[in-house]
């Protein structure tokens, strides 16, 4: 992830914003992943394009896939939630079955601004003994493209530059297609804790009853970010990338926040029509971890320009779950789900 700093309210001025966000940016170590994209075709009920899996065509909205299955008995025992609804237990193998890929449709808006997009993203299906709620929750696991730091891609749909600094400076029309993440203090890449981290969230959401849309599901997936913004944009009803933050020069754990759209770019489309979308969002996944005792940044929100909210026209955060210092062993990291699952819980119940 970037690095970022004081925290920049959304309600100052444009122009203190844009001087408070220069400031961030320069600390702000990497480019946070992911751009959107837009259907073309008929919607659904829930205003979802068509999704194209192989020889399959399924509404985003209400998808019509194989049944995913709950954890096998193999998989171990299961706990029960404060709800009530079953879990499965910290570090017990979870194997789910007859899932769905999701590859890039040509044809979906944007699509033409992918660079790297022969992988899959993978759609799991919560079983209906879990009370299927009909969302599909987006997880975007950061990083784990190899080569993706090699390719560029446009910052914004329109081609416009960066208005803030970072990885890819202020002024910049391209930025790499996939950036490579930070290293932790201990040796362990980014990638490899991100998708632990929304692995554990995954199957928290399966078992309280969402789809999830995984747009990294192992080690490597050759999609870029606008590939799997195209694709959760035209599947999904939200889209939460995973990140922990770098170069902040600190030596403990900063804790969390989430990144929101500078002021300069809310007249920009598609960010005029849905940052305030972003921004509840972010906001209630913040509030969520507040509430699992987990440390939060500043105001638990940095403003930065980023393709994935500059492109996204679905309710989209990018999650910073801490830093380079940040423990990161399972029982924090399922801290942390459990955190964003009742911040996801709080946004949906207000719908």
């Amino acid at each position: 992830m970037e690095n970022v700093d004081p925290v920049v309210p959304e309600s100052v001025v444009a122009s203190a914003e844009t001087t408070e966000n220069e400031k961030n940016a320069e600390e702000f170590g990497r480019e946070t992943l992911a751009e959107t994209s837009v259907p073309q075709g008929a919607a659904n009920s829930a205003g979802h394009e068509m999704v194209t899996s192989g020889t399959d065509k399924v509404p985003g909205g209400e998808v019509a896939v194989s049944q995913s299955g709950m954890p096998t008995e193999a998989a171990g025992s299961q706990t029960e939630t404060v709800a009530g609804q079953p879990e499965a237990i910290q570090n017990q193998p979870v194997e789910y079955t007859d899932l769905q890929q999701i590859t890039l449709d040509p044809d979906w808006e944007y699509a033409d601004h992918s660079k790297i997009n022969t992988g899959a993203a993978v759609l799991y299906r919560a079983p209906e003994e879990c009370g299927r709620k009909g969302i599909i929750i987006g997880v975007n696991a950061g990083h784990g493209t190899a080569g993706g730091a090699k390719v560029k891609t446009l910052c914004h749909p329109d081609g416009s530059a960066k208005t803030t600094g970072g990885s890819t400076a202020a002024g910049a029309t391209e930025a790499a297609a996939v950036s490579g993440g930070m290293t932790f203090q201990d040796g362990t890449p980014e990638r490899t804790v991100t998708l632990q981290m929304a692995q554990i969230l995954r199957d928290k959401l399966l078992a309280s009853g969402y789809d999830v849309l995984m747009l990294r599901d192992g080690e490597d997936v050759q999609l870029d970010n606008v590939a799997r913004t195209v694709i959760c944009n035209n599947v999904a009803d939200c889209h939460i990338a995973l990140h922990w933050d770098s170069g902040d020069s600190k030596n403990y754990d900063k804790g969390c926040f989430y990144i929101s759209v500078p002021e300069v770019l809310k007249s920009m489309e598609p960010v005029a029509s849905h940052w305030q979308q972003h921004d509840a969002l972010g906001a209630d996944l913040v509030e969520g971890l507040r509430g699992q005792g987990v440390t939060i940044y500043g105001k638990g929100n940095m403003s930065i320009d980023l393709t994935q909210t500059s492109y996204s026209t679905i309710p989209s955060v990018d999650m910073e779950l801490g830093n380079a210092y940040s423990d990161h062993s399972d029982a924090i990291l399922d801290q942390l789900a459990e955190g964003l699952l009742q911040g996801i819980n709080v946004y949906f119940q207000q719908q």
